[in-house]
């Protein structure tokens, strides 16, 4: 398999964008329906949604790293997809927060299709309002 079929590197290229805090750049990325489902917290559509939704968060952050576990895939940049299982770091007002994430992608015709991460949301919730 050619790096240019991988739709793990489709995926990594999208992750990597979006920790350079390119959301933008990650977003056209995305198909023009492409569903969003960050699971706790709901859906969004397309690379207007995705930017909407993760644009503040992101621009929030003085620092991301997202850290890849285990990650496979099947298939191509045609039709594939990858699942990966991460840690995602967000450094907010000068401390860090972590949230163990499951995320599955769909890849169709070059373009992410369907991204849905699972995460615990009180994981997170009690990091970003400084609990214990």
């Amino acid at each position: 398999m050619q790096l240019s079929d991988s739709p793990g590197a489709l995926v990594q290229t999208f992750i990597d964008l979006l920790v350079a805090n390119q959301v933008e750049a990650a977003c056209a990325m995305v198909s023009s329906d492409c569903e969003y489902d960050n699971v706790p917290m709901g859906k969004v559509f397309g690379p207007e949604g995705i930017g909407a939704s993760l644009g503040p968060f992101l621009g929030g952050c003085t620092s991301i790293v997202w850290d890849i576990h285990r990650q496979v895939e099947t298939g191509s940049v045609e039709s594939g997809v990858v699942f990966n299982e991460r840690t995602d770091r967000f450094q907010m007002g000068g401390r860090w927060i972590e949230i163990p994430v499951c995320g599955i992608f769909e890849v169709r015709k070059g373009k992410i299709t369907l991204w849905r991460d699972y995460f615990d949301q009180p994981t997170f919730r009690d990091q970003l309002g400084g609990g214990a």
